[in-house]
């Protein structure tokens, strides 16, 4: 059991930590930006870091301050929480490198799950099944609609890298291929750096539904 951990994220989330934290006899680090002095998980935690300005670039984005406070504060571990740093590889790599447990995924699973196209093929490989689309990403119009016709249009092209609809577009035939293959190259590199797509059958009447899988390194896995 941890001593000390220090939690990378504000708002709902990190009050959340906190209380779990607080069952557990965990002390707990907050840090915060310009933006939230005053907010409820700063006044929660054990103690708090001042990490910088309000936009998240400068402050809950920024790697090299997040380690900084934990190694100032004497954390073992950060939760990131969801959002922010908590899906980056490079963060999870920074935490091992500084000898900090990062509370989530490995760097190389994280890489893995991040890219939309390598899931689909983690899933396929485990015998899962997957809507019927590309196991690799369209750099090309071409391969794009040659996916689209194998699978039989309205197809959904999405940003390889990303999530959040952003990269996203329903396509309804060729022609409407051509005219919105680019923009949505040009969203998903905007959002997210990266310009790759890749085409699945668009399912009319899904349903959306998940549970959660907790695993830790002594081989314990649940299902929430």
């Amino acid at each position: 059991m941890f001593k000390k951990i220090l939690i990378a994220n504000r708002g709902e989330v990190a009050l959340r930590v906190i209380r779990a934290c607080r069952e557990l006899g965990v002390k707990t680090a907050a840090v915060y930006s310009e933006a939230d002095v005053d907010s409820l998980h700063v006044q929660y935690a054990d103690e708090c870091h001042f990490i910088g300005a309000s936009e998240p670039s400068q402050s809950y984005l920024n790697i090299g301050k997040i380690i900084e406070a934990a190694k100032k504060s004497g954390c073992e571990a950060i939760h990131p929480g969801y959002g922010f740093l908590s899906q980056i590889p490079a963060f999870a790599e920074a935490c091992m490198r500084s000898g900090i447990e990062f509370i989530g995924p490995p760097a190389e699973v994280l890489k893995r799950m991040g890219n939309k196209v390598e899931a689909r093929k983690a899933a396929s490989e485990a015998g899962v099944p997957v809507i019927p689309g590309d196991l690799k990403p369209a750099s090309r119009i071409e391969e794009a609609i040659e996916t689209a016709e194998k699978v039989g249009f309205p197809v959904l092209v999405k940003a390889v890298y990303g999530g959040g609809g952003k990269g996203m577009r329903l396509v309804k035939d060729e022609e409407e291929m051509r005219h919105v293959l680019e923009t949505a190259m040009l969203e998903a590199e905007s959002s997210f750096g990266k310009r790759e797509i890749y085409v699945e059958k668009f399912l009319p009447r899904a349903r959306h539904i998940e549970f959660q899988i907790l695993a830790d390194k002594r081989g314990k896995v649940i299902h929430l």
